[in-house]
């Protein structure tokens, strides 16, 4: 199978001397779906302007469904579809009205576009408030219009710069369900960055987990988890955080139960790493109560793919949701890295 996205030693320094992306290599092949996954200040949205041709790359080899990124840009603009992180609709038109609007910008008209204007309508489930002026859509109305029009002009990829950023649970949940069906049904290759575990998790074939600038570890999500190749064993102790010793006790005693290989500080408690965690839980509450120390809780997980980052960069990836932002023109735009 072809590659739609062929990346190699991507280097963008801006002007003040920020390397936002530090030589990444990675593929993305037709029909899959492909994920970048990291905190704020990664990269991601640098390395998504750069393929979409929006920021011209400092150093590096770059193709977009075979064609070259610098000296073939209107041929790949024709190809890609954007869903950009902030809001991108005009809230004085009908949702209707930003579709037609986005198809005229894409040299559509008449009855093609009519057709295809209550076609995408009818995906996103915006038929009955089609006809209403967007300002009034809720956030997540907003997100599945944003979507509708960037899916138009049929585009061969989509790209995504965190589509669910600051979205509830259940309009997440519904920005998810459109995503698969244009990914399975449509075979429209999808490139999504996100901070969201379980949004990477669930969605894409294959994951590259990004900090500073750079690939830290690239692969499917369960490739990724099996390599960590360890439980985590999460607990927290009476008293321990108003007493150091008492933690610092309680962390040597769980290093040395057998099977533990390390023990990290954790949301006030402890998170320690083990192979087989549910066999040893029982050694764990055994030793404690033989040492007077009080578990308030205990509990283990299989590995995920925060255990991953955590593994290759030496902290948890910490999501940082954007406040309420007013809804900016097709021109409008925020620096992000």
């Amino acid at each position: 199978m072809p590659n739609m996205i062929d990346v190699s030693d991507l280097v963008l320094v801006y002007g003040d001397g920020t390397r936002a992306v530090d030589g990444i290599s990675f593929d993305v092949k037709e029909g899959e779906f492909f994920g970048f996954l990291g905190p704020n200040g990664a990269g991601k949205s640098t390395t998504i302007k750069v393929l979409t041709t929006l920021l011209r790359k400092t150093s590096g080899n770059v193709s977009v469904a075979g064609y070259n990124i610098e000296r073939e840009p209107q041929e790949i603009r024709k190809l890609i579809g954007v869903e950009s992180q902030e809001t991108v609709i005009d809230p004085d038109l009908t949702g209707r009205e930003n579709v037609v609007l986005q198809g005229n910008l894409q040299q559509m008209k008449g009855g093609e576009l009519a057709e295809r204007v209550d076609e995408l309508l009818k995906l996103v489930e915006l038929e009955s408030v089609a006809d209403k002026m967007a300002g009034r859509y809720s956030g997540g109305m907003k997100k599945r219009l944003q979507l509708a029009s960037s899916l138009v002009h049929k585009p061969k990829m989509l790209f995504l710069d965190e589509p669910t950023t600051g979205l509830d649970p259940q309009s997440r949940a519904g920005i998810w369900k459109y995503l698969e069906k244009l990914n399975k049904y449509e075979g429209i290759t999808m490139f999504l960055t996100t901070q969201y575990l379980e949004e990477a998790d669930k969605l894409c074939n294959r994951i590259a987990i990004v900090d500073s600038g750079k690939i830290v570890a690239n692969g499917t999500a369960a490739e990724l988890k099996r390599d960590v190749g360890a439980d985590t064993i999460n607990l927290s102790v009476e008293g321990s955080e108003q007493d150091g010793e008492l933690k610092e006790r309680a962390r040597k005693l769980i290093l040395g139960i057998q099977g533990v290989t390390e023990v990290n500080d954790s949301d006030g408690g402890l998170s320690a790493r083990a192979k087989n965690a549910g066999l040893i839980i029982a050694d764990v509450v055994r030793a404690f109560d033989d040492n007077k120390i009080k578990l308030s809780s205990i509990s283990f997980s299989s590995p995920t793919l925060d255990d991953v980052f955590l593994q290759h960069t030496g902290r948890r990836i910490r999501v940082e949701e954007l406040g309420r932002m007013p809804d900016r023109g097709p021109f409008g735009r925020r620096r992000r890295y």
